[in-house]
Order: C-alpha cells, then sequence, then structure tokens
C-alpha cells in the first residue's frame, strides 16, 4: 500500500507516510523509453542513406521527446507527501505538494474525529479529520479499497492514548 507506518503503531509518538502510487518504476521507465526508441526505428532501417530519412526523423525525434516529457510530467506530478504525526496531546497532518508547497494542519488528538464520506466527497470513500473548526482530507489519491483501509488504521490509531 502506498502508505506506511514509520513508526511502530505501540508508541507513544507515532507517524505514517502517505504517497501516491507510482505504476511505472525508474527501470521500467528506462526499458520503456529504450524500447520505444528501438521500435519506432526499425521502420527507419530502409530510409538509411535516402533522402526521405531527413523528412522522418524530426518526427520520431519529436515522439520520442513527447513520450518521455510527458512520462517526466506524470512522474514530477506524483511527488506527493502527506505526513500524519499523533503525539500523546497533538495530531499533526502536513502535506508537501510537487513543488514543495507545504499545508499543515493540527489539533488536538482527543477531539479529533476520523470520517468517511461514501458518497459526497470528490471520490468514493473520502476520508476526512476533522478538528480545531477545519475538515481536512487524508489519503485523497489512494484508491477506494486502500482508503477504507486507511480509515480502519486511522480509527484505531486514535483510539490509543
Amino acid at each position: 500500500m502506498p502508505y506506511q507506518w514509520t513508526t511502530p503503531q505501540t508508541d507513544s509518538i507515532q507517524e505514517m507516510h502517505l504517497w501516491p502510487h507510482q505504476s511505472l518504476p525508474v527501470e521500467g521507465y528506462v526499458r520503456f523509453l529504450g524500447t520505444l526508441a528501438a521500435l519506432i526505428t526499425i521502420p527507419m532501417i530502409p530510409l538509411l542513406g535516402s533522402a526521405a530519412l531527413w523528412g522522418v526523423l524530426p518526427f520520431v525525434a519529436g515522439t520520442l521527446f513527447a513520450v518521455k516529457w510527458a512520462l517526466d510530467r506524470s512522474r514530477r506530478d506524483r511527488q506527493i507527501l502527506e505526513v500524519l504525526r499523533l503525539e500523546p496531546e497533538e495530531a499533526h497532518l502536513e502535506r508537501i505538494d510537487p513543488k514543495g508547497t507545504r499545508q499543515s494542519w493540527s489539533c488536538n488528538r482527543y477531539w479529533t474525529q476520523v470520517e468517511m464520506h461514501t458518497d459526497d466527497g470528490p471520490v468514493p470513500n473520502y476520508v476526512t479529520l476533522r478538528g480545531s473548526g477545519r475538515e481536512v482530507e487524508i489519503g485523497a489519491f489512494l484508491s477506494e479499497d486502500e482508503r477504507k483501509a486507511l480509515y480502519d488504521e486511522l480509527l484505531a490509531a486514535f483510539r490509543k492514548p
């Protein structure tokens, strides 16, 4: 799952990190681009030594660079990290966006409410934390089943003193 408790749940201070799922690891990224480059140049072999090669080459290079740019942009946009820190008296949530901007929320742990909005959120089973007059989302980028599991884990974590 793309979230993990970084401290044991028996500790008095607990910390959970959440991040979006990255379906294409770095090795897969390199293999995909290499395979695409090889496959896209195979039809150009008969054009070697002819003037037509120079007419096709810019489009092939443009395609390769466009695919690389799209993959890089997708990877960069998915660089989100949410850190939930549960202390004996306080709960802190910090979200770090791809551009490095930070959003934070904190509340008395005793008054924090963990809620799941099954239908009225932007995604099914939308999980929020409510406290200190604010309601903040957590794990909106997770899949529906992962948000259900996250909700159960958060309920258990907030019950502990």
